[in-house]
C-alpha cells in the first residue's frame, strides 16, 4: 500500500477529494488533513483516514508525517498558510514530492513541488470550446498535443474517403465516435460528417493535419503552403516560350488569388529578364539567381521560406529527370505548363488506375477545380481490372454531392490515353508517387497510366503528393 497525504481546505479540495474516493485503484491508502472536516460519499475507511486540524501547526503535522508518504498534494485557500505548509513539510521531509493548487501564480525553485496553476488549467479547458480550435489532451502521453480530437464538417476534405486511402505518416486515426459511439478504424471505414476522430502522432503533424480536416474548398494551395512559385532555369526551358509561361502563371495566381514568386536560375537573356521584372509588384515577387549555386538546396530553401504551395514549371523542365526528382522531394503539387492556351482551359481529365491514389487526392482536385472552373472527367478503362476504381467513382461521386459540383464518367473500352490524344485542350490531374521520378525509357512498355503521363506532355497537367 503507498501512503498518499491530502491537505485541504475549500470547494476546489472537497471536490478533489471526492473524486479520489470514486477512483477505481485499491493500491493506495490515503491521509486526508482539513481545516474543517466534511462529509464525503461511498467513503471506504479501509482506504481513507481523516484528521481534522491547521496544517501550519508543526507539532500536529509532524506527527503525521512520522508515516512514510509517498506525495503530499495540498489544495488551500490562504497563500500564507500554504507556503507555511510546504515549510513544515520540508523542515521534516527534504525530498518528500508536494503537488500543489496554485491559484496565486507562484514561483517554485524546489524541484520537488510540483505547481498546478489553475488559471492555466481553467483558460485551457475553455479554449476547447472555441471553434476550430483542436482539443488537445492536457493529462495523457507528454500534453504537448500528441492525443488530438478533431470535429469532421460537412465539407472537409476527409468527409466519404476510407480510412485505407488516407496516408497517415507519423501519425494515425485511432477512434472514431458517431453519434455519441465508439467505432474502431479499419481500412474500409468510410469517414462521415460530423465524426469525431481520435489522433495520435507528433503534434507538429497533427496540426497540419487538423488544418487539412478542416479545409475546404477556396483554400488551396493550402494545406500544402500558401504563396505559388514560378520556377525558370534558363539553361533548360526553351528562351522564346518563356514569356508564355510567365503569362500562363501570372493566370493561375490571379485564379488562386495567392502570392506568386517567381525564380530565374542562370540567366542569360536580358530582353525576357526585363519582361520577367515588368510583373513585379504586391502580389509578384522576382528573383534573379545570378551566382552559380546548388539549384537543389536553393529550390528547397525557397520552398521552405516562402512557405511554396504550387510550384509551377515549362514541361521542358518536368522533363529533366533530377530537375522532377527534385520536384517530388519538396512534397507540394506542381503545375507544368505546356505550350497550349491555358485559360482556355475547361475540363480536368483523371485517368482511373489499379491503385487508389486519386482518392487520396480527391478534394485538392475538386479545390482546384472549383478555383479554375474546370469540369471533372474521369476515364475508366474497362479492361482493367475494377474493385478499386469502383470504389474511387462512389468517393468521387459522394464528393460531388457535397461540393455541389458535376463529374462525367467515360467509360472507355481503349486506352484512355489514346482518346485524351485527341482532345483539344484540357489539363490532366494526378497524384505525385515516387514512381514518376524514374526515367521515361523504363516505362516505355508498363501499362500503368500514371507511369505513361508523359504520353500527354503537349497538355497541363498538375502532379499532387499523396502525403499532407
Amino acid at each position: 500500500m503507498k501512503k498518499i497525504l491530502i491537505i485541504s481546505d475549500g470547494d476546489a479540495g472537497r471536490h478533489f477529494i471526492q473524486r479520489v474516493v470514486e477512483t477505481y485503484t485499491t493500491e493506495n491508502i490515503y491521509y486526508v488533513v482539513e481545516l474543517r472536516a466534511q462529509k464525503y460519499e461511498n467513503v471506504n475507511p479501509a482506504r481513507f483516514k481523516f484528521y481534522e486540524f491547521d496544517p501550519t501547526s508543526l507539532y500536529k503535522l509532524a506527527n503525521l508525517l512520522k508515516m512514510e508518504f509517498v506525495q503530499v498534494f495540498i489544495s488551500l485557500e490562504n497563500v500564507q498558510e500554504l507556503e507555511n505548509t510546504i515549510k513544515n513539510i520540508r523542515s521534516i521531509k527534504k525530498q518528500l514530492r508536494i503537488i500543489v493548487l496554485d491559484k496565486w501564480n507562484l514561483v517554485n525553485k524546489d524541484p520537488n513541488v510540483v505547481l498546478i496553476n489553475t488559471n492555466e488549467i481553467l483558460a485551457s479547458r475553455f479554449l476547447d470550446y472555441l471553434p476550430n480550435v483542436p482539443v488537445i489532451a492536457q493529462n495523457v502521453g507528454i500534453g504537448e498535443g500528441e492525443i488530438m480530437e478533431v470535429l469532421v464538417p460537412f465539407g472537409s476534405s476527409f468527409v466519404y474517403k476510407h480510412i485505407g486511402v488516407i496516408e497517415q505518416k507519423n501519425w494515425r486515426i485511432v477512434a472514431i465516435y458517431r453519434n455519441r459511439k465508439l467505432i474502431m478504424p479499419s481500412r474500409r471505414r468510410m469517414i462521415q460528417p460530423n465524426d469525431l476522430l481520435l489522433l495520435v502522432g507528433k503534434p507538429a503533424v497533427l496540426k497540419s493535419v487538423y488544418r487539412a480536416i478542416k479545409r475546404e474548398l477556396g483554400q488551396f494551395p493550402e494545406p500544402f503552403g500558401s504563396n505559388l512559385y514560378l520556377y525558370i532555369d534558363m539553361n533548360i526551358v526553351n528562351i522564346k516560350t518563356i514569356q508564355e509561361l510567365v503569362r500562363r502563371a501570372v493566370f493561375a495566381h490571379k485564379k488562386f488569388k495567392h502570392n506568386l514568386v517567381i525564380k530565374v536560375m542562370n540567366p542569360s537573356d536580358i530582353e525576357v529578364l526585363q519582361y520577367i521584372k515588368s510583373f513585379r509588384g504586391a502580389s509578384v515577387e522576382v528573383h534573379i539567381e545570378y551566382a552559380q549555386k546548388d539549384i537543389s538546396l536553393t529550390f528547397h530553401e525557397d520552398i521552405k521560406n516562402y512557405h511554396i504551395g504550387l510550384v509551377i514549371v515549362s514541361k521542358e523542365l518536368f522533363a529533366d529527370n533530377a530537375t522532377r526528382t527534385m520536384l517530388y522531394d519538396a512534397h507540394v503539387p506542381v503545375l507544368k505548363i505546356s505550350d497550349r492556351s491555358f485559360s482556355a482551359v475547361k475540363d480536368a481529365a483523371l485517368v482511373l488506375s489499379d491503385n487508389r491514389d486519386l482518392e487520396k487526392v480527391s478534394t485538392t482536385i475538386f479545390d482546384i477545380s472549383e478555383q479554375m472552373s474546370f469540369n471533372i472527367e474521369l476515364y475508366n478503362y474497362m479492361n482493367e481490372h475494377q474493385d478499386e476504381k469502383e470504389q474511387v467513382i462512389e468517393h468521387y461521386n459522394n464528393l460531388s454531392t457535397i461540393f455541389s459540383k458535376s463529374i462525367k464518367v467515360m467509360y472507355e473500352n481503349q486506352n484512355p490515353i489514346m482518346r485524351l490524344r485527341k482532345k483539344e485542350n484540357f489539363i490532366q490531374i494526378l497524384p505525385f508517387t515516387k514512381k514518376l521520378t524514374g526515367r521515361r525509357i523504363y516505362s516505355l512498355f508498363s501499362t500503368d497510366s500514371e507511369k505513361l503521363y508523359y504520353k500527354l506532355d503537349d497538355y497541363h497537367q498538375i502532379f499532387i503528393p499523396v502525403q499532407l
